[in-house]
C-alpha cells in the first residue's frame, strides 16, 4: 500500500509501538517490515499466530528470548573465511542456547493444548548442542578464550603467570631496598607498554639504569623498566605474543565450526525473528486490551465500540459502526471538533491492523474485512480559512484515488468538498461519492455541506451519520450516531454564548424554509433517539435486575432445599438411632423369652419372635437422598414397565412396579402400594418372571412362616449391611432348629462382604468358632460356623 496513505492513517506509529514489543533484533526487523495483507487466508493465519503467542504468554509467561542476537553478519564473515572474535562467537553459542529455550517453551505450552504455527516454527529450530559446547569450552561468559582451551594455550598462560610473578618479585626487592627507596615516587609496581616499570623521581632519572616507557603529566615522574627487569620483560613479551597467535588459532577452529553450521544457524536466527514478532503482537494485544476479530472478504465490517489505538484508553470515546450490510456508504456530518476526523482514522486504523496481523482493541465480536487497499484523503487542517492550494490538494489526492480504487478497496475522505465555493463544492462532493459507490467501494466520508445529508436520505445504500453534541454544555461527545444527520446547532451555541436574541432572530430569517424543515426534522430525530435509548437502557437495567434476581431465586431454592434434606437427614439418623436402641432392647427380651421358654417350658411359638423382629427391622427408616433442588437439577424419568423391580430414591426401598400412569407409576413395597412419580425411580433389574435370572437371596428373598430351616445361606450380590442383617435372622432360625454347623457364601471377589462377616461372626455370642470352607465347601468362598 501507498507509504504516504499509511502515514495519513497513523499506520506507522502502530508499527513503532510494535518494534518495541520485539526483544531482540531479528525480531523488531520482522517488526518494521510488517505491511498489511490483501490476501484473506494470509491474513486469517496471521492472526491465528498471534492468538497462538497471546494464548501462551497468558498462559505459560513471556518467551524467553534474552541473549539472542542477530548473528547474520558474523555467519556472513565466517563463510568468506573472516575470523570471528571471541564475543562474535559468543553471541553464536548465546543464541544457538536461546533458540533452544524457546522451542522448550513452546513445547512445554504443546504438551495440553494446540499451537499448530508457533509449533512448526519451533520444530525448525535445530539445537545444535555440539557447536554451542564447542565454543563455551573455549570461550568464558565475559568474552575470555580460557586456558582449558588448548594445550599449548595452558602452557603458555603457566609460564606466563610464573614470569610475571618473578618480575614481580624482583621489582618488589629493588622498591623494599633503602638506597633505592629514596629515588621512588611511591613504593609500587606499575605496567607501561605491557612493561612492568615503577614510578622514579625525574631528579634521579640519570643515577637509576633502565629504560624510560612513560613520563606524568607535570614531569616530575618518569616511569623506568630497570635493567635488572629488562631480559624477564621481554620474554614476557614473547609470551603474549605467542598467547595471541594461540588465541587467534582457536579463533579460526571455532569459526570454522560455526562455518560448517552457517545455514541451519541462519534458518534459527529467521525462525527465532519470526516467533519474536508473534510475540510482540501478543504483547501489544494485551497492552490495548485488544480481541481478535474475525475477518471476510465480503467487504463486511462490523466495529463494536473501538478505540482509536494511539489514544488514551481513558479518553477514548468506543465507535459503534457497521458497513457493508444494508448500506455501503456513510456520510458523516456535524460540526468541528466533533471526533468525525478520529472515526474515520479509527475505521481506517483497525483495518489495517487487523490485515497485517494484529488484534484491534475493540471489543469480542467485532468483524473487519480484508480490502486490496485503503485509500484516504485526511487533512489535520481545522482552520476556518481554507485557499485554493488546500482544494487542489484535496482534488489531486482524490483524483489519484479515483483512479487506483477497485470494487474490494475501502475509501476514507474527510471534509469531501471543502476548501472552495460551497454550492459547487457540495456539487462535486455528491458526484465523487457517487462516482465511488457505483465502483462499489466501501465509502465513509465527513463533510459541512447540508446538500449532502439529502444525498444520504435519498440514495440506497447510503446513510446519514453524525458526531453527538451536547448543546447544554456545549461539548461534543464524540458519539458517532448512524442513521441521524448533523446538525450545525450554530444558532444553539451562538445564544449559549451570549448573542442577542433579535441577531439570532434575524440569522434565522435568512435561512430558507427548506433548510429550518431540515434541522427541525433532524432535531425531531435526536429528540426521539435520546428517548429510545433512555428507554433502551431503562430495558436493560430492569433485564439486568430480573437476572439477578432469578439467580438469587435459584440460590435460595438451592439454600432450602439443602438446609430440609439436612433437616430430614438428622432426622432420620436420630430415628435410626431410636429404633437401635429399641432393637437392642427387644432382643434382649426376646433372649430372656427363650431362656424363659427353654427353663419353664413355656410354649411361646418361635416363628413369632422372628416375625416381630424382622418387623421391627424393616421398620427403620432408609437415609434419604438429597433432592434434585439441592443437587442443583432434576432426575429424569425412569423408563419403566409393570414388572421391574425399581428403587425408590426418596425412601431407599426396593419395589415392583404394579403398572404406570403417565408421569407416575404404581410400586408394592412390601404390603404397601404407593403412587411414585417416575423421576423418583431408578430402574434395578428386570423382574424373575421377565428375565428368569435367579435373584439374590437377600435382595429377593422374603421368609414366610412355613419357610424350612436351612443350613446355608447366600449373600453374593449383597453389601456389608445388608449381610448383617440377614446372617443375624439366619443364626437366630440355625439357633432355633439347634443346628451345630452352618454355611455362609459370601464370594471371593474383593473380600470386603468376607471381612465383615467374619468379624460379625467373632463377636456373635452363639457363635463358638468360624473358619474358611474346605476345597470341597467352596473354599475362600465360604465361612462355615460352628454354634454353641
Amino acid at each position: 500500500m501507498d507509504k504516504k496513505l499509511l502515514e495519513k492513517l497513523e499506520y506507522p506509529k502502530i508499527i513503532n509501538k510494535l518494534e518495541s514489543f520485539a526483544a531482540t533484533s531479528v525480531g523488531k526487523a520482522f517488526a518494521a517490515a510488517a505491511v498489511p495483507s490483501g490476501e484473506l487466508e494470509e491474513v486469517r493465519h496471521r492472526l491465528a499466530g498471534t492468538d497462538e503467542a497471546a494464548a501462551v504468554d497468558r498462559m505459560k509467561g513471556a518467551a524467553p528470548f534474552g541473549g539472542i542476537v542477530d548473528i547474520r553478519a558474523s555467519l556472513k564473515r565466517s563463510a568468506i573465511g573472516g575470523t570471528l572474535s571471541a564475543f562474535e562467537l559468543l553471541g553464536v553459542a548465546d543464541t544457538v542456547l536461546g533458540g533452544r529455550r524457546v522451542k522448550r517453551h513452546i513445547e512445554a505450552y504443546q504438551e495440553k493444548h494446540d499451537a499448530p504455527i508457533l509449533g512448526a516454527l519451533a520444530e525448525g529450530i535445530l539445537e545444535l548442542r555440539p557447536l554451542e559446547e564447542a565454543i563455551r569450552r573455549c570461550i568464558d561468559e565475559n568474552g575470555v578464550v580460557v586456558d582449558t582451551a588448548s594445550d599449548e594455550l595452558y602452557r603458555i598462560r603457566r609460564e606466563l603467570r610464573g614470569g610475571e610473578a618473578r618480575v614481580r618479585e624482583k621489582l618488589e626487592s629493588m622498591i623494599r631496598s633503602s638506597s633505592t627507596q629514596k629515588m621512588l615516587q611511591e613504593a609500587l609496581i606499575t605496567v607501561r607498554n605491557d612493561r612492568f616499570v615503577i614510578p622514579v623521581k625525574s631528579e634521579y632519572r640519570s643515577s637509576f639504569g633502565g629504560i624510560v616507557h612513560d613520563q606524568s603529566s607535570s614531569g616530575a615522574t618518569m616511569f623506568i623498566e630497570p635493567e635488572q627487569v629488562v631480559q624477564m620483560n621481554n620474554k614476557l613479551r614473547e609470551l603474549r605474543i605467542a598467547e595471541e597467535r594461540e588465541i587467534e588459532k582457536i579463533l579460526q577452529k571455532l569459526t570454522a565450526a560455526v562455518a560448517e553450521e552457517t545455514e541451519p544457524l541462519g534458518v534459527n536466527v529467521d525462525l527465532l525473528g519470526q516467533l519474536d514478532f508473534l510475540f510482540a503482537k501478543a504483547r501489544l494485544a494485551r497492552e490495548m486490551k485488544a480481541s481478535l476479530p474475525a475477518m471476510n472478504d465480503r467487504g463486511y465490517l462490523r466495529i463494536r465500540r473501538g478505540r482509536h489505538p494511539l489514544l488514551p484508553m481513558e479518553d477514548a470515546v468506543p465507535l459503534d459502526v457497521e458497513l457493508g450490510g444494508s448500506y455501503t456508504a456513510i456520510i458523516v456530518t456535524g460540526p468541528n471538533t466533533g471526533g468525525k476526523t478520529v472515526s474515520l482514522k479509527t475505521i481506517g486504523l483497525l483495518s489495517l491492523m487487523a490485515m497485517t496481523g494484529l488484534f484491534v482493541p475493540a471489543e469480542d465480536g467485532s468483524e473487519l474485512c480484508v480490502f486490496d487497499a485503503v485509500f484516504a484523503d485526511i487533512g489535520d487542517e481545522q482552520s476556518i480559512e481554507q485557499n485554493l492550494s488546500t482544494f487542489s490538494s484535496h482534488m489531486t489526492n482524490i483524483i489519484s484515488i479515483l483512479k487506483k480504487m477497485t470494487p474490494r478497496s475501502l475509501v476514507l475522505l474527510d471534509e469531501v468538498g471543502a476548501g472552495t465555493d460551497p454550492a459547487e463544492g457540495s456539487a462535486l462532493a455528491i458526484a465523487i461519492l457517487e462516482h465511488i459507490r457505483a465502483m462499489g467501494c466501501r465509502l465513509v466520508a465527513t463533510t459541512h455541506y447540508s446538500e449532502l445529508k439529502a444525498y444520504a436520505y435519498d440514495r440506497p445504500g447510503v446513510i446519514n451519520a453524525s458526531m453527538e453534541f451536547d448543546v447544554e454544555t456545549l461539548r461534543p461527545t464524540y458519539r458517532l450516531l448512524v442513521g441521524v444527520p448533523g446538525r450545525s446547532n450554530a444558532f444553539a451555541i451562538a445564544e449559549r454564548l451570549g448573542l442577542s436574541k433579535r441577531v439570532i432572530e434575524d440569522a434565522r430569517v435568512q435561512v430558507t424554509e427548506e433548510d429550518q424543515r431540515v434541522e427541525s426534522m433532524i432535531a425531531k430525530l435526536e429528540e426521539h433517539r435520546l428517548a429510545a435509548e433512555a428507554e433502551r437502557r431503562e430495558a436493560e437495567r430492569l433485564r439486568r435486575e430480573s437476572e439477578e434476581l432469578r439467580r438469587e431465586l435459584t440460590e435460595e431454592k438451592r439454600r432450602l432445599a439443602e438446609q430440609r434434606d439436612k433437616l430430614m437427614a438428622e432426622a432420620e439418623r436420630e430415628a435410626v438411632e431410636a429404633l437401635s436402641k429399641a432393637r437392642r432392647e427387644a432382643e434382649t427380651i426376646i433372649a430372656d423369652l427363650r431362656r424363659q421358654a427353654l427353663e419353664e417350658g413355656a410354649s411361646i411359638k418361635e416363628h413369632k419372635l422372628i416375625e416381630a423382629k424382622r418387623r421391627l427391622e424393616e421398620a427403620a427408616p432408609k437415609p434419604r437422598k438429597p433432592s434434585a433442588a439441592a443437587t442443583g437439577g432434576g432426575r429424569a424419568k425412569a423408563q419403566v414397565a409393570a414388572g421391574d423391580e425399581v428403587k425408590v430414591v426418596s425412601l431407599g426401598q426396593r419395589g415392583h412396579v404394579v403398572e404406570r400412569h403417565g408421569n407416575e407409576a404404581v410400586v408394592q413395597l412390601g404390603i404397601i402400594k404407593m403412587k411414585v412419580a417416575l423421576t423418583d425411580l431408578e430402574p434395578v433389574g428386570a423382574s424373575a418372571p421377565a428375565k428368569g435370572a435367579a435373584q439374590r437371596s437377600v435382595a429377593t428373598v422374603k421368609r414366610t412362616r412355613d419357610e424350612n430351616v436351612r443350613t446355608e445361606l447366600d449373600l453374593r450380590g449383597s453389601n456389608v449391611e445388608e449381610a448383617i442383617v440377614e446372617v443375624d435372622r439366619f443364626l437366630d432360625e440355625a439357633i432355633m432348629a439347634n443346628l451345630s454347623q452352618v454355611y455362609i457364601i459370601h464370594g471371593k471377589g474383593t473380600g470386603v462382604l468376607r471381612t465383615g462377616i467374619q468379624e460379625y461372626l467373632r463377636r456373635h455370642k452363639h457363635v463358638r468358632t468360624f473358619r474358611i470352607g474346605a476345597f470341597n465347601e467352596g473354599g475362600h468362598g465360604v465361612t462355615v460356623a460352628e454354634l454353641k
